[in-house]
Formats: structure tokens, sequence, C-alpha cells
């Protein structure tokens, strides 16, 4: 069974799918502007695997869209969060459950949301532009980039250029919570949008 017949609509993966097909663009087209496999994009359109939202971003951009038209996001608002008002949302079931945390102002350049993986779940391996932090708040998890090995466990922290194809695995049977924090902007949002943040001085 799909991701798209358990979500019971037409949803994401199809969405993609007629996107690409609108540009006429071929799977090993969007592989080679996203930088993602040929497989795992197929495996997408077929609804067999859900993208991470890294992943969705470098399709969008492969497919001249807003990661928007593709998924609904919190929007960022003030410069603090609250533990007991932000919304979690995920790209489909049995993916990571993401928290917004960042906000957006002209200028800003930090992405920050708090990601929950389930057990056993793998990242498709990925590069792109920029820098990422992580810091384990629950559990643990296993990043690979370009053949090193960090097991990350709560309270560890690992901060590498995200141009080195990257890939994170939670090698448990527990859920892994982590700070996830780049320079990739994948929340979508127009700067021009931007709410004005008040600081204090």
């Amino acid at each position: 069974m799909s991701v798209d017949q358990i979500n019971g609509s037409v949803g994401l993966t199809e969405r993609l799918r007629r996107r690409r097909k609108e540009l006429k663009l071929t799977l090993k087209d969007v592989a080679e502007k996203s930088g993602l496999s040929f497989s795992f994009i197929s495996q997408i359109e077929r609804g067999l695997t859900m993208p991470s939202l890294t992943s969705l971003l470098a399709l969008s951009r492969a497919l001249d869209s807003s990661i928007n038209q593709f998924l609904e996001q919190p929007v960022g608002g003030a410069a603090d969060t609250r533990h007991n008002k932000r919304v979690p949302y995920a790209i489909g079931p049995n993916s990571a459950t993401y928290e917004r945390l960042s906000t957006k102002f002209p200028g800003s350049v930090l992405s920050s949301a708090l990601i929950t993986e389930p057990p056993g779940r793998r990242t498709e391996p990925m590069s792109h532009e920029g820098e990422e932090f992580i810091f384990m708040v629950e559990g643990a998890l296993t990043v690979e980039i370009e053949g090193n090995v960090y097991v990350l466990e709560q309270g560890d922290s690992l901060h590498y250029a995200s141009t080195r194809t990257h890939t994170t695995w939670n090698h448990t049977d527990r859920i892994a919570v982590m700070l996830h924090t780049c320079t990739m902007e994948y929340f979508g949002d127009d700067p021009e949008d931007a709410p004005h943040i008040e600081t204090e001085t």
C-alpha cells in the first residue's frame, strides 16, 4: 500500500509527479538537478517512501517550485516559540516529525527545527549547499558523512558542511529527538513577507 493510499487522498507523491511531467522532465533529469538518486525519487513518486524536509526542498528546487506547493508548514512568527504552542507536523506516515523553532527576518540565514525520528528510519544520502548542526536531545542517532560514521547520543553534537554527502539513521528501537539547524531555507518563507521582529536593547 502506498503512502498516498494510506492518506486516502492525492497527496505529495502525486503532486511531485504531476509537476515533473508538466516540466517534461525525466526521473534522471530530476535526480541530476536535485542530487538525489534516481531510485529514491522513483520510490517517492510511487508512494513507497517519503523524503526528508531537506530532500523535499531539493526536489522542489529541481522542479522550479516552492516547497510550499507540496507541503503546508507552520509560518514563522515571533522570535520565541513555546513548547506547548508549537504544532508538530510530518511529511507522511512513518516519517520524521518536525517542530519549527526558527522565524524569518530580512538577512536571516538559519532554519531550525526539533526533529523526532522514529525507530529504524534512515534518510536518503544527499548533499547541498551550506552547513548543518545537530544536537541530540533524546535517544541516539547514527550520522554518516562520506564514509565517516558518528554515533550521537543524548547531549552529543555534530557540525558539518552540507556539501559533503550525508545520511542519518535511527539505529535504535526508540525515538531519536534532535535539534537540527542549517543554512538551507527549508521552510519556504519569502523574506519580503517576514514579520518585523522587535529585539530588546
